[in-house]
């Protein structure tokens, strides 16, 4: 063998392999490198002195790696007569399910003078790396001026009114009312349900009939039903004088249902004349004789005894004048209704209580928008 040939093929194969290693070396930094976008646009490449554009840089890179985006300020000069007037902050997007990032920064800037004008590739710094945007073009103008008149100068203009539009406010208007109308129902029914009174008081009317009307139609249901007489005496002679009871209650007008029959007879005697007294003292003592000392009644007796009652209220009648205008007679609800309106109240009013403040919450985002 040569012994050339012996020395040439290692360094031969040690050359190859460093030639390999060199170029996957630049493939992967040329692959990692690709992995990181940075684009800057301008929202107007044209404007004139003193009008305002939008210039954002967009980056693009691994989740994993580490960004820097530029130290530009609000008040600093990109170039020479190119200011930063405004820096908004930085708008962040995920993609690729967490595998990469877009971080977008937006820099409102203007110029002051006019000219056509460069803006070089703006810096970002990715772990490490420093990675470059593409440079801009911007073309400012000057805006035109009056050279006949160079001593006639114009002051600014005001701040402008916007003004009232009907069409943005009535919504807020009509829900400013539609409020209102729900906090006055609110403290409404939170009074009534304060002090345990019903909102809307259910009552039914109907003719009142004159006392003797009502105790003489009472005593022709207890004539009817003589079965009382015949196998319960008790029960006759109260139910007998309960009518003559609420029948002089009524006439009279002194609560004859908690006296005593002699009370009943003491009160009446400036009232009544002797001979419906005794009728009255008769039904009374047969009664109290029937209740107390369980004396037995004939029917005859039951018979003269109910005749009596009816002769006593013909006699202390008092006729209705026909042309008097009937006094209704006033039924109020039940304890059981008025307790449920009170439930049902307070039912509403948490309710509407939850519409106001949704109803309030919703005026001031509206309100809020309209005047921003």
């Amino acid at each position: 063998m040569n012994k050339s040939n012996i020395y040439k093929t290692p360094f031969k194969h040690l050359f190859m392999k460093v030639v390999w290693g060199s170029l996957l070396l630049l493939s992967f930094c040329f692959s990692v490198r690709a992995q990181v976008s940075v684009d800057v646009k301008l929202d107007s490449m044209q404007l004139f002195i003193g009008q305002q554009t939008d210039l954002t840089l967009s980056v693009t890179f691994d989740a994993k790696q580490k960004l820097k985006m530029p130290d530009i300020k609000k008040g600093q000069e990109l170039i020479p007569n190119i200011e930063v007037v405004n820096v908004e902050a930085l708008d962040t997007v995920i993609l690729n399910d967490g595998a990469r990032m877009s971080v977008s920064q937006t820099y409102t800037i203007t110029a002051w003078d006019s000219a056509f004008y460069f803006l070089p590739p703006m810096q970002v710094m990715i772990d490490t790396s420093r990675y470059e945007s593409n440079g801009l073009a911007l073309k400012v103008y000057t805006v035109d001026v009056d050279t006949l008149n160079v001593d006639q100068f114009f002051p600014p203009n005001g701040i402008m009114e916007l003004p009232f539009l009907w069409e943005e406010w009535r919504m807020v208007v009509f829900g400013t009312l539609l409020l209102l109308l729900m906090l006055v129902c609110i403290g409404v029914l939170y009074h009534h349900v304060k002090h345990g009174k019903p909102i809307v008081r259910f009552v039914r009317r109907r003719k009142k009939l004159p006392p003797h009307k009502v105790a003489m139609d009472e005593i022709e249901r207890i004539k009817s039903e003589r079965k009382w007489a015949e196998e319960d005496s008790k029960e006759y002679y109260t139910l007998l004088t309960d009518t003559l009871r609420n029948y002089i209650c009524e006439r009279y007008g002194f609560n004859a249902m908690e006296m005593t029959s002699t009370e009943i007879i003491n009160r009446l005697i400036s009232e009544n004349n002797e001979e419906a007294l005794d009728e009255l003292r008769e039904i009374f003592r047969t009664a109290d004789l029937v209740k107390f000392a369980k004396y037995s009644t004939l029917i005859n007796e039951n018979d003269a005894n109910l005749v009596s009652a009816i002769e006593y209220v013909n006699q202390t009648k008092v006729e209705v004048d026909p042309n008097a205008k009937p006094e209704p007679e006033v039924i109020k609800e039940t304890d059981q209704k008025r307790l449920t309106q009170v439930k049902m109240m307070r039912v509403a009013i948490a309710v509407l209580a939850v519409l106001s403040i949704i109803m309030l919450v919703w005026i001031i985002w509206r309100s809020a928008d309209l005047l921003m």
